[in-house]
């Protein structure tokens, strides 16, 4: 899927369990806690494709998540993309197909949303304030940049640099950081990469989500929805039909979570 697809199913996803934890577990957290939360699973869930570089020079090309913060993001990009090739290389095995990229390959596995889950956590707590900063920014970033694709690219990575930090700044002055707050960052983050997963797996490129188990002569074994019922990126029925479907979820997940207080708030007031 494409980035803003992405974004949207991230958040979605983060609200729909909020609601559903709240309705069937008594679960309860504030409107900010709740935002923050959705913000940054979007922004995880572009997280994955930072595989995928471009031309850091000229600061063109590459994922949406690599042109979030300009040419800075284009370089970690292209890091990134270069140590997920090296790690391809040296653990493919006899049927695996030589590869001159390494877009979806390491960070589109389940070890890597684990990895990115527990170390935005550790940093958190081990650091405190400028971690959680830090963390917020760089997804915060991302979420901007998918949520709002068209409107980012307009007004330029700089703006997107400047607002991100003043939310960041926002978002660690009012987040709990007892019980849902700095493990909640990190949650935030690893379901959102999942959920990347989940969304590219229904596309016909798949993803190599059983990495690093062995399937017969393959290490690297693309695992997606037969051609028959996959989408391709960026489709009609990506962006008419999916992104509707996380809006539709994401607006009714919001409405059963604030609901409730709104209304205890107007019969007081009443």
């Amino acid at each position: 899927m494409m980035g803003p697809s992405h974004a949207l199913s991230g958040a979605a996803v983060w609200l729909a369990g909020c609601w559903v934890a709240k309705e069937a577990f008594d679960y309860g957290q504030s409107a900010t806690t709740i935002a923050i939360g959705a913000a940054v699973c979007a922004g995880g869930a572009l997280l994955p494709d930072l595989d995928m570089s471009g031309k850091v020079t000229k600061n063109q090309g590459g994922s949406t998540v690599s042109r979030s913060f300009g040419v800075l993001s284009l370089f970690v990009a292209e890091v990134i993309e270069k140590i997920s090739l090296g790690v391809y290389h040296a653990t493919k095995l006899s049927k695996d197909p030589d590869r001159d990229n390494g877009h979806r390959t390491l960070t589109h596995t389940i070890p890597f949303c684990l990895l990115m889950g527990f170390g935005a956590t550790w940093l958190c707590t081990q650091y405190g304030r400028w971690a959680v900063l830090g963390v917020l920014f760089f997804m915060f970033g991302l979420a901007v940049r998918g949520l709002f694709h068209q409107w980012a690219k307009r007004v330029g990575w700089v703006f997107v640099t400047i607002l991100s930090a003043g939310a960041a700044y926002f978002g660690w002055l009012y987040l709990p950081t007892i019980d849902r707050g700095y493990p909640m960052i990190g949650v935030a983050v690893g379901v959102g990469c999942f959920v990347h997963l989940m969304g590219d797996i229904i596309t016909k490129a798949g993803v190599p989500i059983l990495w690093p188990i062995p399937t017969g002569r393959r290490m690297w074994r693309m695992i997606g929805l037969p051609d028959t019922i996959s989408i391709e990126a960026g489709s009609k029925i990506e962006t008419r039909v999916l992104s509707v479907l996380f809006t539709l979820i994401s607006l009714a997940a919001g409405a059963g979570l604030l609901a409730p207080a709104l209304m205890k708030r107007l019969n007081i007031e009443l």
